[in-house]
């Protein structure tokens, strides 16, 4: 086994199960493999580096833990974590990557994202992603108190929710022409993503070239993950082709 790719946990207090078999997959499965890559939501929300809640701390020694075996640990920020940022991923051992990231490995060529700018038929969203992850914004919204941004990403989140609600399925997915668009700039590589919680394995045709898109399952209260091994990808998830 060369790689694990895991997204969509969204750790929180309030999931104690979810926690727990992160805990498992960190002290079992992800030692067996070089490297473990993490594309997104991997907490429910951050709110910055200086969040020294007691989740967050154990998460962090649980995955420095694991970087201390060998195994290279990367992360990809998600729409919920996007602020998490070098003090953290020094402390957990995270080694950070932008969204989308190229990847040659066992006679693959992958491209990773958490999969968000590919829903682009969600104008609202889109716009939001691009004033979220301006880092002036962002600087602003880190000088704040940590108290005051932990209350306004809880009425962020309390909103998304409501509009969730509000939004049709399909507006919520990738758009199949930004997924054309990205394969071809980067090569026609297979590209692996999560965000949309809709785990597959997608057959695509694009320019007459035979391509695949993999959809990373969200966790619940047990380990969800794609493994690349002998050169070829599978899951412990079953996929709809």
């Amino acid at each position: 086994m060369q790689a694990l790719f895991i997204a969509d946990l969204h750790l929180a207090e309030e999931r104690p199960e979810t926690v727990e078999a992160f805990l498992a997959f960190l002290a079992g499965p992800a030692r067996t493999a070089p490297a473990l890559y993490i594309l997104g939501d991997l907490f429910e929300y951050w709110a910055g580096d200086d969040d020294d809640a007691p989740l967050n701390l154990r998460i962090a020694d649980a995955l420095r833990a694991l970087a201390e075996t060998g195994t290279r640990v990367h992360f990809m920020a998600g729409n919920r974590d996007f602020l998490l940022g070098p003090a953290y991923a020094e402390r957990a051992g995270l080694i950070l990557l932008p969204d989308p990231f190229v990847l040659e490995l066992d006679g693959q060529r992958l491209l990773l994202s958490h999969g968000d700018l590919l829903c682009t038929d969600d104008d609202a969203y889109q716009a939001y992603r691009r004033q979220v992850r301006d880092p002036a914004w962002q600087a602003a919204f880190l000088a704040r108190p940590l108290a005051e941004r932990k209350a306004f990403i809880e009425s962020l989140r309390q909103r998304s929710e409501a509009g969730k609600r509000e939004k049709p399925m399909a507006i919520m997915d990738v758009n199949r022409a930004a997924v054309e668009t990205l394969l071809r700039e980067h090569g026609y590589p297979i590209l692996v993503h999560g965000h949309t919680h809709r785990p597959a394995r997608h057959d695509l045709l694009i320019d007459g070239r035979p391509c695949q898109r993999w959809v990373l399952a969200d966790w619940h209260s047990e380990a969800r993950y794609l493994a690349l091994e002998g050169g070829r990808l599978h899951s412990n998830e079953p996929t709809t082709p």
